[in-house]
């Protein structure tokens, strides 16, 4: 039997890893590290050898299906490709030429290859209502940088070195990628290695983390506080003047407001909301401040909280005054590939469809609007308005690539709103809880079944080569599953293109290379350069500069400089809820096995976490009664579910932290026992970040007790 491997970019996250596929005939046998790779230099994580399992699950749909009964008892269908995509285009138009574009609903999950053209075709179809997590996940932070210099384009620690300079400090706040393999563009075994040789490394996080357990600095806040500690540090490099004078001169503006606004913010101000001795605050203030050059890898953790966007904005002007943006083994604007069409959300705005958007629609779009930053529908809105038909009920919904029964808050509400639909359409690779309630499925092929042009993740420090592998069954990419829907419908403006093939070979016109040719290659890297702020135009915003103060968002009324919000429901914003539970309960911790929702039915990585955890300081434990390992209800006043204790010293004594987003596969249809154990059940109504609509799901209030 002939065998052979092949170069290509995993996907079972975020996607920035290369990897060599191992096959035996026609057969995937493993998946293994790419010690040749620029973005991963041959680190492959767990999810990524498990690939070949998912490919071959036997539990994969491998054909599109139709429901056959009703909705919940599993019975379904076989069908073709074509009659899938002719029902699926007629029920939408249905519904738009009888109600209107706006009575059909998008909704996406986390970043996924598809995520731009979901978005173009929701635009180019004409409705307004289009959700995904976007309001807690990464999003935040891409209108930060929209507000503050013009542009979306996040900057990216420079952990690569290519500008022959190595990070000197580095700060890791809110995100562990180092312990669960990649995201937004970043592979965690780069920032490990630079972790490695930096002078100083702070880490600011509630849990012990890998770099915690040996940073120079670890801040263990109080969860939900990240905001007031990011102020304090601007007290402290403003009031020491740790400034880089010669960037805050040329190409600021609004410091002086800034200086006069974070007199108050001081570390003692922030020791007692933080948790953090103010000399600690000092003095990795002042190690961010001087030691040079330091990059912040910010993560997730800072997107979930009532003020998502206004702590972003604070840690963004923490590295304009120190200097510390676009520097050699700083914070840099990663480099793009000439030519080429980049699908990075919201930088190439041709692709990704905006223009489609009538300034008309946007005015019936389903909450979304209550919140000025967010380009989408906030999720709860979004479901509520189905569930109540409160201001209108729309009537089909596209769920690509999500299971928001468990990973969406408001699960209750979410199942009622699903019954009441008329249409739902779910693409996806297995059948879900969620997927249980689809008039229609789309089967999803996995990474290892189509060639594609990818983006390192969030950013566009690279495009990557995705190579077709295998073929099991009859499923399409979910790209392909929207250019045929898109053509079946007539957007051509918006889709002119027939096929994901012919897409591709768009992106790289400007190349000079073939889709081919570059399938061959494997990667396109963008020629990095530095100091790019120092070219005329640089900055987009009204200023031409990096706008501190910034009048745009006064004009929206929104705090043009950054600010702190404590969480709705904490020890000091709701003492007498407190007294009952009293535990701060911070959840969605990533766990290397799994990457959301996704990969329960995978025995390997099952394996590696078989049951739902909730971290519980011994001593906390001790008092309760409960030993590791035993089974425990988290209860909040919404709901109570059922996990599993796991004694940890590395958190507070009054702070849990939570595993989400599960089911259980093997428990069969239609529910897969997904209302066990998943903690989205324990959030209901409270306030939401007013700039964003960003949930507080790091910093809620709870009890635990033995489940008997």
């Amino acid at each position: 039997m002939r065998k052979r491997v092949v170069r290509t970019a995993c996907r079972m996250c975020h996607g920035v890893c290369q990897v060599l596929v191992h096959l035996e005939g026609d057969r995937v046998v493993k998946v293994t590290g790419d010690p040749e790779s620029v973005t991963s230099r041959g680190y492959i994580c767990a999810k990524g050898r498990a690939a070949p399992e998912l490919l071959y699950h036997p539990d994969r749909v491998l054909y599109p299906l139709r429901r056959a009964g009703r909705r919940g008892e599993n019975r379904w269908e076989r069908i073709s490709w074509d009659e899938a995509l002719d029902e699926l285009a007629a029920r939408l138009a249905a519904v738009r030429d009888e109600s209107g574009p706006e009575y059909v609903g998008l909704v996406q999950g986390t970043g996924r290859p598809y995520e731009n053209l979901f978005n173009r075709f929701a635009n180019a179809f004409g409705t307004p209502n289009y959700t995904a997590p976007a309001h807690l996940c990464y999003l935040p932070r891409i209108m930060v940088n929209f507000f503050s210099m013009g542009f979306p384009l996040l900057p990216i620690c420079d952990v690569y070195g290519l500008g022959g300079e190595m990070p000197a400090c580095v700060v890791v706040w809110g995100c562990n990628i180092t312990e669960t393999g990649a995201a937004d563009g970043m592979c965690g075994h780069m920032l490990r290695r630079a972790i490695e040789g930096a002078k100083r490394v702070i880490v600011v996080d509630p849990r012990r983390t890998g770099p915690a357990g040996k940073a120079d600095h670890w801040l263990q806040i109080r969860p939900g506080t990240d905001g007031a500690l990011a102020l304090a540090m601007l007290n402290v490099i403003v009031a020491e003047d740790l400034i880089d004078h010669s960037f805050v001169r040329d190409y600021t503006t609004g410091f002086d407001e800034l200086a006069e606004h974070v007199r108050g913010f001081t570390p003692e101000w922030a020791e007692g909301i933080t948790r953090v001795a103010a000399e600690e605050i000092r003095a990795a203030a002042r190690a961010y401040a001087t030691i040079k050059p330091a990059c912040i890898q910010w993560g997730n953790a800072v997107d979930q909280s009532m003020c998502n966007f206004q702590t972003s904005r604070a840690l963004l002007i923490l590295r304009a005054v120190t200097g510390n943006l676009d520097r050699p083994g700083a914070d840099f604007f990663p480099p793009q590939v000439p030519g080429a069409r980049h699908k990075t959300p919201f930088v190439d705005i041709a692709f990704s469809g905006m223009q489609f958007l009538p300034p008309e629609k946007r005015a019936v779009k389903v909450g979304g609007f209550d919140y000025p930053i967010m380009v989408t529908v906030q999720s709860p809105a979004f479901w509520r308005s189905i569930a109540t038909g409160e201001p209108y009920r729309m009537r089909a919904v596209w769920i690509m690539g999500s299971n928001p029964l468990v990973t969406s808050t408001h699960s209750l509400e979410i199942e009622e709103a699903l019954r009441k639909l008329e249409f739902v359409a779910v693409s996806d690779m297995f059948l879900t809880p969620t997927a249980q309630y689809a008039d229609l499925f789309l089967p999803a092929s996995t990474w290892l079944e189509y060639d594609e042009i990818h983006t390192s993740g969030g950013h566009t420090f690279s495009l990557l080569a995705r190579r077709k592998v295998a073929r099991v069954g009859d499923t399409l990419d979910d790209q392909e599953v929207i250019i045929r829907v898109a053509n079946r419908l007539g957007l051509k403006e918006a889709f002119p293109w027939r096929s994901h093939r012919e897409l591709s070979e768009w992106v790289l016109e400007g190349t000079g290379m073939s889709f081919e040719e570059f399938l061959e290659r494997g990667i396109l890297v963008g020629e990095p350069r530095y100091r790019k702020y120092e070219d005329p135009g640089f900055f987009l915003t009204p200023s031409g500069k990096f706008e501190i103060y910034c009048k745009t968002l006064e004009g929206m009324g929104v705090s043009p400089l950054p600010v702190y919000r404590e969480p709705p429901l904490s020890p000091f914003s709701a003492p007498d809820l407190a007294r009952e539970y009293p535990l701060i309960l911070t959840s969605g911790a990533k766990v290397q096995p799994f990457f959301h929702g996704e990969f329960r039915m995978i025995p390997s990585l099952r394996e590696r976490n078989p049951d739902p955890l909730v971290e519980i300081h011994p001593r906390t434990a001790a008092e309760l009664g409960i030993e590791d390992g035993d089974w425990v209800w988290v209860e909040t006043p919404e709901n109570r579910v059922k996990m599993r204790a796991r004694l940890f010293d590395g958190i507070a004594p009054d702070v849990v932290s939570a595993q989400h987003a599960w089911w259980f596969p093997e428990e069969g249809p239609p529910e897969y026992g997904w209302k066990k154990s998943s903690v989205n059940l324990l959030f209901g109504d409270t306030a939401y970040d007013p700039d964003t609509g960003s949930e507080s799901l790091r910093s809620a209030l709870c009890r635990v007790h033995k489940a008997v």
